[in-house]
């Protein structure tokens, strides 16, 4: 058997695998398992270092499905290969309840699956999160125990998608030369032909944001091995235009829209049998051609033995290091660091924005936690993001624990998440909140997830001032706490963001935002207490004189609104009880019992948030006041505003009396 026709039987196996996967779940992508099996082929049987047997092995090359509809190829590959997750009865329950082969590859259900992908262009900057992570660890532990590469197919649509360009341009800018881009042009979309909608010079455009650019045929195997290896020693990314025909192989359907979102159907299935030699029935790979995929599987083995062997010459402390990071414990001195602040803070008991407190916590822990990588969207000083340890990284120096990630808050949202697949960083970026929105999908996706990832956001509410409504966040709280498996965290003083840096740090299967105040705000906590009470949610932060009438709820700098509103209360001799709540996900997670008795038996509850409404009546009820916005807020001094819109102590007085009356 000639080497060409070795090539076409491996490569029709993903084709008819996805095919015959697509046509029996009556759902699915056939088309670019069938445009990129070629491309698939030789990348993982001939490039790509992997070993099945040991698929978490950390240096192992990294493979983004940015295109992630069509995830057929990637569960054909992993099947073929020798992955043990993915045997030929989870190909067989592609897209079914509970099957590790989901209608887009979900991280965590299989080894092999370095991300989830499927809303388009996330893992393309997903993977320029695996590339800067890889280069900072190569940097730290050198070449014998980091030195790998991240590849990523991306389709017409990836490059289309908004964040495609925040995620080039800032790979380009640190000329990330261990990534490459496969594009699948087949130049068909959902729609129709892909000029309907784009006509970008998409080549030109990877140039002009500094990359190394290739234009080959996506269907020619030795011309895609050649180039493959040639761009080894690029100095820039690279990306390959690999031009490719959709559903390739398909009589009548190849080249065209049909082949993209749904099945072939029996008829194209059979002709395209004939069409490509394919003799074999659903589901059914040769013992041959299995054979030669289930060796290119075994081909890294020995490299990674190696490493191995590399790894187990280190010194105990590099290496236990090392393990340590990859796992994603904390070090050992974290909790003894963040208590020895606690106790400063209650001595110094400081009036400061939680900004700015946060930056203080953030320099005791850069101090302890050597794997932090720091960041912001182009508003360091804003946000409090930067350290005494975090010098920037740049092109030529990524010994730096910074990213100027630029006015790119998606992407420095998505990369991030990349970083934290990848294993070894524990990233933050910071942000204001109101542009959480432009973060979104990628906090949802990290959330999916379950990846340890902290948005840093600050000017969390109309506490901002005068930079006005469009700045100023009033919906986000709540849309942010709508995300399942999303901690936010919005504390009252120096001594509850401390606590809630803590948990965020902890918390290694959870993403976390930390919204912060502009303005400054007075200690809330003054003692020194050994446990996290925000790690509970919710708690009692001033107790009654007596048996309570009344109980105010609030979080971050409404806080001290109700404790002064308290103070009038119970000038009035009403027993008033003070609730802090800095963290809705974390209090649901408590038991019955404690819920219970943070809501207490109070007649009346008032929750005070400088937000909407939405979401505190679980604290409240259906019946209980709220102080807080109703709409959009306004442009002007900060404590004006506050008036203005009627968060106030005054406010929350009235609020209760009313209920009271």
């Amino acid at each position: 058997m000639s080497h060409s026709e070795k090539h076409s039987g491996m490569a029709n196996a993903i084709r008819f695998l996805s095919m015959d996967a697509v046509e029996q779940a009556a759902s699915g992508h056939p088309g670019l398992p069938m445009g990129a099996a070629d491309l698939a082929t030789v990348l993982f049987t001939s490039v790509m270092e992997f070993d099945p047997k040991e698929p978490n092995w950390p240096d192992r090359d990294r493979f983004v499905l940015s295109a992630g509809h069509g995830s057929m190829l990637l569960y054909s590959v992993l099947y073929l290969l020798g992955y043990e997750d993915i045997d030929i009865k989870q190909i067989k329950k592609f897209r079914q309840l509970g099957s590790k082969t989901a209608g887009h590859p979900e991280y965590g259900h299989a080894a092999g699956i370095e991300t989830t992908t499927g809303p388009l262009g996330q893992g393309l900057a997903n993977a320029v999160g695996m590339a800067i992570a890889e280069r900072k660890l190569n940097a730290e532990f050198g070449d014998d125990i980091v030195d790998h590469r991240t590849y990523c197919l991306a389709g017409d649509g990836c490059l289309m998608e908004g964040i495609s360009q925040e995620a080039i341009t800032l790979a380009g800018h640190l000329r990330l030369n261990k990534l490459v881009v496969l594009w699948d042009d087949n130049a068909i979309s959902i729609d129709g032909p892909l000029s309907l909608a784009d006509s970008t010079d998409q080549p030109a455009r990877f140039r002009a944001a500094g990359w190394n650019v290739i234009s080959i045929d996506g269907h020619d195997p030795e011309q895609i091995l050649t180039t493959l290896k040639d761009v080894a020693d690029a100095d820039k990314p690279t990306m390959i235009a690999c031009k490719t025909t959709i559903g390739f192989g398909a009589p009548t359907k190849a080249g065209t829209a049909k082949a993209h979102g749904s099945p072939l159907g029996s008829d194209e299935i059979k002709a395209t049998r004939k069409a490509l030699g394919w003799d074999h029935r659903p589901f059914h790979v040769p013992a041959d051609i299995l054979d030669d995929w289930r060796i290119a599987g075994l081909r890294s083995g020995q490299k990674r033995k190696e490493w191995e062997k590399r790894f187990a010459a280190l010194d105990a402390e590099k290496r236990g290091e090392f393990q340590r990071r990859i796992r994603g414990d904390m070090p050992a001195g974290f909790a003894d660091a963040i208590a020895a602040l606690k106790t400063q803070l209650a001595e110094e008991q400081p009036k400061r924005a939680t900004r700015v407190s946060s930056q203080a916590v953030l320099e005791v822990i850069n101090e302890v936690v050597p794997e932090t990588l720091g960041g912001s969207a182009d508003l360091t000083g804003s946000n409090n993001t930067k350290t005494s340890q975090t010098e920037p990284i740049t092109a030529d120096d990524f010994s730096g624990r910074y990213i100027h990630y630029g006015v790119r808050e998606h992407c420095m949202a998505a990369a991030m998440n990349g970083m934290a697949l990848h294993g070894g960083m524990v990233p933050y970026g910071g942000g204001f909140l109101v542009f959480s929105d432009y973060c979104r999908p990628s906090i949802r996706l990290a959330a999916l997830m379950g990846l340890r990832v902290i948005h840093v956001m600050t000017h969390d509410s109309i506490g901002l001032g005068e930079d006005g409504p469009t700045h100023q966040p009033v919906e986000h709280l709540a849309a942010l706490r709508a995300i399942p498996n999303l901690q936010v965290l919005r504390p009252a003083d120096a001594m509850e963001t401390a606590e809630c840096w803590q948990v965020a740090m902890e918390a290694d299967n959870v993403p976390s935002v930390i919204a912060l105040t502009r303005q400054g705000v007075p200690a809330a906590r003054t003692e020194f207490m050994a446990e996290n009470l925000c790690a509970r949610g919710a708690y009692e932060i001033a107790p009654a004189d007596g048996v309570a009438e009344v109980t105010l709820f609030a979080s971050g700098s409404e806080v001290t609104i109700a404790l002064e509103a308290r103070s009038m209360l119970q000038a009035d001799k009403v027993p008033t009880r003070v609730v802090s709540v800095p963290c809705f996900e974390l209090f649901a997670a408590q038991s019955d019992e404690y819920q219970s008795s943070i809501i207490g038996e109070a007649p009346v509850r008032v929750a005070v948030e400088a937000a909407v409404r939405q979401g505190w009546d679980r604290f409240i009820g259906v019946d209980g006041a709220f102080v807080g916005m109703s709409g959009f807020g306004g442009s002007a001094p900060y404590g004006e505003l506050y008036e203005y819109f009627g968060i106030t102590a005054e406010a929350m007085v009235a609020a209760a009396m009313a209920k009271t009356g």
